[in-house]
């Protein structure tokens, strides 16, 4: 078996942009990857055919050789668009391996080690109590989630004094706490708007009392000290890992960075890469919860990491449609179920609704300080 094409379809997940990838073969097998969307979308096109270049005539079953051989032709660390690029072939090249052999992904990964896939709802932003409330529910009652992920923000980071934020975040999860199940597990991410370690650990402790899920990215991922600070003072599981590449997770576990890592599959290179960062995760006693506010593909790849990694603990969720998949894996009882008799990732592509790029462009707004300097989005 050889490859022979790849084709690159710019689609949209609700408001967002994401870039579906398929690799051909002379066997007319066909195989289906995601790359995630850093900003500059159509930059990973060219990209895509430049790495197509590289491994055209390759047996696409030799998953870890393909892989390999992109990542170290390129002499130079890919950065993020790069690796992101590599993601959707690594997923391509698995999704083929597995129908080949008419079984699904996670049985070339050594099996299934769980049942099923347990999920958390991702909100994302700071719902007024009784409003979180209606949300929450609703959310249980159709699909049985048990967990969501939050803001720690109710407004402005900037215009007031600190500890009214860290005051204001205390009194918004005590009163959520009041108003949803007892139950019920809640996150708050408050994607690395925080530059001063010492702030973070203020907040992080105020939400301590209420016992969340985790505390996730409240700094910059760089500066890897910090992170090591931050999990010795902090009162609450501390989470990070979707801005980073594969080989800083050892510098981030080695000084006891984080309890949990958050790696996105469609960031760090793939299953490939994932299962290597998952191992050492392992060693470290931490856990690994994927990073996922994607759609239905990534979902699968998701899906099918979990289900073979001994130490997943829980995978992030969000809940939109597509005009191209026609049958996405959607909660039951909190969890995705495994298809067992389905081969590749589980999932059908309809290519009909991929003729026409529904692309939608979409950018992180800059927060701005009341002094005119910039922030951190």
């Amino acid at each position: 078996m050889k490859i022979t094409g790849f084709k690159t379809f710019m689609q949209r997940v609700g408001n967002r942009p994401r870039l579906l990838l398929r690799i051909d073969t002379d066997e007319g097998i066909s195989g289906w990857g995601e790359a995630y969307n850093h900003g500059p979308d159509w930059a990973l096109v060219p990209v895509l055919d430049y790495l197509y270049e590289q491994v055209k005539g390759d047996d696409p079953r030799r998953v870890e050789y393909v892989t390999q051989k992109l990542i170290r032709k390129a002499r130079f660390p890919q950065g993020a668009i790069g690796l992101a690029a590599i993601s959707a072939v690594d997923h391509a090249l698995w999704d083929i391996a597995a129908k080949a052999l008419g079984v699904p992904v996670y049985a070339l990964l050594g099996g299934a080690v769980r049942d099923r896939v347990s999920v958390y709802a991702g909100v994302y932003s700071a719902p007024d109590p009784a409003q979180c409330r209606e949300i929450t529910q609703e959310l249980n009652e159709q699909y049985g989630f048990t967990a969501f992920k939050l803001s720690p923000f109710r407004g402005d980071l900037h215009n007031r004094r600190w500890g009214l934020v860290v005051k204001e975040t205390a009194d918004y999860f005590a009163g959520v706490r009041e108003a949803c199940s007892d139950a019920w597990d809640f996150a708050f991410d408050a994607h690395a708007k925080i530059f001063e370690p010492y702030q973070a650990i203020q907040l992080g402790n105020a939400l301590a009392p209420y016992q969340p899920l985790f505390f996730e990215e409240p700094i910059r991922p760089e500066y890897f000290p910090a992170w090591h600070r931050l999990r010795a003072e902090l009162k609450v599981p501390l989470a990070t890992g979707e801005s980073l590449s594969p080989n800083e997770f050892l510098n981030l576990l080695t000084g006891s960075g984080a309890d949990i890592v958050q790696p996105d599959i469609c960031v760090v290179g793939g299953i490939s890469q994932m299962r290597r960062i998952a191992t050492i995760a392992e060693a470290h006693f931490t856990t690994v919860a994927p990073h996922n506010p994607m759609g239905p593909l990534a979902v699968a790849h998701n899906l099918h990491f979990a289900a073979a990694c001994s130490n997943f603990s829980i995978l992030e969720y969000k809940l939109e449609e597509t005009t191209w998949c026609p049958d996405p894996y959607i909660p039951v009882d909190g969890h995705l179920q495994l298809r067992p008799d389905r081969p590749g990732w589980g999932i059908e592509i309809n290519e009909a609704a991929l003729g026409t790029d529904d692309y939608v462009h979409w950018e992180r707004q800059l927060p701005v300080r009341p002094d005119g300097s910039l922030a951190y989005c």
